[in-house]
């Protein structure tokens, strides 16, 4: 054999191993690729992280987000059954509304006429109407109106709904709930006559008649004789709700009120797989709910968080209810209703705060707003973590925003409010006191974040109108140019976080849920557009693609 052949011979056989060991190599490759249960790639993910990266894919297991990165680091290292192809669109954690009225938006759907946008009691009348053919029952129910909205902005009187509903009980509910309109058989049945007087509530006369219009406390004693739902019908309005949620990218939603039975009741459904969405239920200030949860310290099962106790201070500024520290600018004299005798917001306080519990409470007016900061200082006594909340801080003195800063109280504002009241909050309060009103930038500085969300059904329960509003101080026909007191406009980051990250943290729920990071609950949803990069006026009109929840497909509409 010649040095040539046997040269050649070694070099073919070094190359032949060679072969080898790279075959070998990337064989091994193939088959170290974990498996995983989902696989989103070619996304633009916006994990929400305190870094606030964007990524393209991440990978899903047993309910958890397992890994993030480049298209290339995930389709390396895992493979899945499950792979979506997100082709460019946006992808984000999945949203959170931070107050809403969950159940009560269900019950909606199933029983109660709607009378949102209505122009006209005329037309709240045909509404009725058509609801009560449609489903005749004794209790004639509608929720919704707005007479702001209306030619005439009077209140209604009930003459028309005792002429159309004889005989019937019919109570509307004004579209902040801190109002309603009954009739005339409704007030007997509630006992409610010209000298009635309800501490905290208010009976509207005309003539020295009522006029069936009841305001805060007074409305709620007659929505107190309303009958109960049964509980396969608190069921269905339930599920109801999931779904519409479910369709709008909420994976999170806020009960700002409930009894302890309802509580209750929802976390059996979702113990049965029945509800899939994550519940944040904030108890009624009874004691028989005290007796239940205080004892056990705050819960927190993943899918149902109860860790606070749910306050009012004052009513709502539509219907002249909320506590103002000045008489309304157009009703002379009238200062607005405080609900319950101070003493009774201490006791409460006292026995939240031994527990262990939250307490966030419902501040409209400067006034009400006032007197909660206040009492919340005596028991925080400065910096802490108790993560105490005021619902709404739609007015405030601006002698007043420092406590949010010095005592970590938490703001839990709703954008969508602030473009829905614009149009008449100046004719309450005056060009003076707007000016801090619904001051959203300036109370996200106290802390540096804060908590957003709709307050449905007396907003839409859409979480990018929520961002819109955030971001534009515009309503949905892009007025006023340049937004309403838009120098309280907050960024798209942080209105991003302000119903995701900054929700979880409101609950204290940031650690399982909130962001797209390792070792998180895999909920999320995508866009058919992404609302941190397109025009402005294109926001509102982003369409959910997809919504998921512990790496389950709950909502799809992807042709």
């Amino acid at each position: 054999m010649s040095i040539y052949t046997y040269c050649l011979m070694k070099k073919i056989s070094l190359l032949l191993t060679l072969i080898t060991i790279l075959t070998a190599i990337l064989m091994s490759a193939c088959q170290s690729k974990q498996k995983v249960d989902l696989i989103v790639y070619h996304a633009v993910v916006y994990t929400v992280n305190p870094q606030f990266d964007t990524v393209n894919a991440f990978a899903v297991k047993d309910g958890k987000f397992l890994a993030v990165g480049s298209d290339k680091e995930i389709l390396s290292h895992y493979e899945a059954k499950q792979m979506i192809d997100a082709k460019g669109n946006a992808v984000y954690p999945g949203f959170n509304d931070g107050h809403s009225h969950f159940l009560a938006y269900g019950q909606a759907l199933v029983r109660w006429a709607n009378l949102v946008g209505t122009r006209s009691f005329d037309a709240v009348l045909k509404i009725l109407k058509n609801h009560q053919q449609e489903y005749p029952e004794k209790w004639i129910l509608g929720r919704g109106w707005d007479q702001n909205d209306w030619d005439v902005q009077n209140y209604p009187t009930n003459e028309k709904l005792d002429s159309l509903f004889p005989g019937h009980p019919v109570v509307l509910t004004r579209i902040d709930g801190h109002a309603v309109l009954a009739s005339s058989s409704a007030l007997r049945l509630a006992g409610i006559t010209a000298a009635t007087k309800i501490d905290g509530g208010e009976v509207v006369l005309k003539n020295g008649k009522p006029t069936g219009v009841l305001i805060d406390n007074a409305a709620d004693s007659m929505r107190a004789l309303i009958p109960e739902m049964n509980k396969s019908a608190k069921i269905k309005a339930l599920e109801l709700a999931q779904r519409n949620c479910f369709a709008t990218g909420l994976t999170s939603v806020t009960d700002a009120g409930l009894p302890k039975d309802d509580i209750l009741l929802i976390d059996s459904l979702q113990h049965q797989g029945v509800l899939k969405i994550r519940v944040y239920a904030m108890m009624d200030p009874t004691q028989d709910d005290f007796d239940y949860f205080f004892p056990k310290g705050p819960l927190h099962t993943g899918r149902l968080t109860v860790s606070a106790v749910k306050l009012y201070i004052d009513g709502a500024l539509g219907s002249r209810g909320a506590l103002l520290l000045k008489p309304y600018s157009d009703m002379p004299g009238h200062y607005g209703l405080r609900l319950h005798p101070l003493p009774y917001y201490d006791s409460i306080c006292r026995k939240a705060y031994a527990a262990g519990f939250q307490v966030n409470t419902h501040a409209i007016g400067d006034s009400g707003n006032r007197i909660m900061l206040k009492i919340y200082a005596r028991f925080l006594k400065g910096k802490n973590d108790r993560r105490w909340r005021i619902e709404h801080a739609q007015v405030l003195s601006p002698e007043d925003f420092h406590y949010f800063g010095d005592f970590n109280i938490i703001p839990s504002i709703q954008s969508t409010h602030c473009t829905s009241d614009m149009y008449w909050a100046e004719e309450r309060l005056g060009p003076k006191r707007v000016k801090t009103a619904y001051a959203y930038k300036q109370l996200l500085e106290q802390n540096g974040w804060e908590v957003n969300g709709t307050d449905f059904p007396i907003e839409d329960i859409s979480p990018v109108k929520t961002f819109y509003a955030a971001v534009s101080r515009k309503d949905l026909n892009g007025r006023p140019t340049g937004g309403f007191q838009i120098e309280n406009a907050i960024s798209r980051k942080n209105a991003l976080r302000s119903i995701t990250i900054w929700p979880a943290k409101g609950s204290f729920d940031e650690k399982i849920k909130g962001s797209i990071k390792p070792g998180k609950l895999a909920d999320f949803v995508m866009l058919d557009r992404d609302i941190m990069r397109c025009p402005e006026s294109e926001i509102p009109d982003a369409k959910v693609l997809l919504t998921v929840v512990q790496g389950g497909k709950v909502f799809e509409n992807i042709e």
